[in-house]
């Protein structure tokens, strides 16, 4: 059998979460393959809500084995958090596997991502300032410290004085603060996380493979999203390691030929969090009725989201650059109360008209989007159970992002739970 990849479209906050937790029923793995904790996924199962920063959402599936992959960074202090909180609420983490090839983020990590953003000034990226950035930074610079060295006590020591010195003199003498001491980071990390983590620590690559060799479907989860990535997205306004389908490969330890079903998550609207370009942002009352209704603030930091219209331009790059198999829309309902809703098809800069992406990314910032206006459906549509029971109006709104993106919608959420979504591979047979 073959893995699914689960991938944001937009800037992320798409609800991925959702779907993972969703699809995982026909699942035998979930593997988290990139980012750390600076991204969140909120899950709604029996009017529970659950939100999860670094455990893959499968967890919630009790026959799921959930992964923590290769191209994740660690921090110990908040998984083991999270892995409590599931514990008190009934949750079992006991099959949870963590690649001993994930980097583990450190307090250093954590200093230099707040220092770093509080230099840049007016020009911050804008991060969780959780080290993540910094982490990955290491891990490219080859001095980063993995899972696999809390299992060597001494060799843990002597990596991390190391590379201690060298941030220690960033520390000191770019930014004046005081040196971290290496004896206590090792302390804290071998004395309370490694006896948590050791028995979790697994071999990442070959429980994949042994997975797909069995005949059983892997799901392999993303973080943030398509426009977040550090080769894609709009940088430097972007995350610090690759969240597109191609990146699942390089972080979960598999080959393209492995997949054959690639989901890309789109929110019904769009929203992104931090600075950066966003050439459908709204800043009036309909913004903050989407950021209202669709309770638009992040999961980890609390921080309001930037609201706007969907952009059928992102999202067609998106397709491109993911190999799209299918398309699943979020929030449909928090569209429910407009008059008229809007679409972007394409950007006006400098009076030429522009239906894909421009690769120059200042142009971003002078587009002006060219919108299709769409009546609004004005009825609540939380309660539906089947496409075919959508009023008009929402349908040819979903058929009109489907011809834009030339990507066919199989799901579609009309509410936070885990049941409020429509399956739209029912449309051929039902209608």
């Amino acid at each position: 059998m073959s893995a699914t990849v689960v991938v944001g479209t937009q800037w992320g906050d798409e609800g991925k979460g959702k779907f993972t937790d969703l699809i995982a029923a026909e699942m035998s793995m979930v593997v988290r393959y990139q980012g750390g904790h600076n991204a969140g996924h909120t899950l709604v199962v029996d009017g529970e809500t659950f939100a999860l920063q670094l455990i893959p959402s499968g967890i919630l599936n009790p026959h799921v084995l959930p992964l923590i992959a290769n191209g994740v960074v660690v921090d110990p202090k908040v998984l083991i958090s999270e892995m409590d909180m599931l514990e008190e609420r009934g949750v079992s983490t006991e099959k949870l596997k963590i690649s001993g090839n994930a980097h583990l983020i450190l307090p250093y990590h954590q200093e230099l991502d707040a220092l770093h953003e509080e230099f840049l000034g007016e020009n911050k990226i804008g991060t969780t300032k959780r080290g993540i950035g910094p982490a990955y930074a290491d891990r490219s610079m080859r001095m980063g410290l993995r899972v696999q060295d809390l299992l060597d006590e001494e060799g843990f020591k002597e990596k991390l004085g190391s590379t201690l010195e060298y941030h220690n003199k960033v520390l000191t003498r770019v930014f004046d603060q005081p040196p971290l001491d290496a004896d206590v980071i090792a302390e804290e990390y071998l004395s309370i996380y490694r006896p948590r983590l050791i028995p979790h620590i697994a071999d990442s690559v070959s429980l994949i493979h042994e997975e797909l060799e069995k005949g059983n479907r892997v799901l392999l989860e993303g973080a943030q999203a398509t426009f977040l990535d550090l080769d894609h997205g709009t940088y430097p306004f972007v995350t610090s390691s690759n969240p597109v389908s191609g990146g699942a490969c390089v972080g979960a330890g598999i080959g393209p030929k492995n997949i054959d079903r690639i989901i890309g998550v789109a929110k019904a609207y769009l929203t992104r969090v931090g600075a950066g370009p966003f050439p459908t942002e709204l800043f009036d009352s309909i913004g903050d009725h989407l950021v209202d209704v669709g309770h638009e603030y992040g999961t980890n930091t609390g921080r309001r989201r930037r609201p706007g219209w969907v952009d059928a331009v992102m999202l067609r790059y998106a397709s491109r650059v993911n190999s799209l198999t299918e398309l699943a829309i979020t929030k449909l309902d928090v569209l429910d109360d407009l008059n008229e809703i809007k679409i972007c098809v394409a950007y006006d800069i400098d009076g030429e008209r522009h239906e894909q992406l421009p690769y120059n990314q200042n142009l971003l910032y002078k587009a002006t989007p060219i919108y299709e206006t769409f009546p609004g459906w004005k009825c609540n549509i939380s309660e539906i159970t089947s496409r075919v029971d959508l009023p008009a109006e929402a349908e040819n709104y979903l058929s009109f992002i489907e011809e834009q993106v030339g990507v066919p919608i199989g799901m579609v959420g009309v509410g936070p739970g885990r049941k409020q979504v429509l399956n739209f591979e029912e449309r051929d047979t039902e209608k």
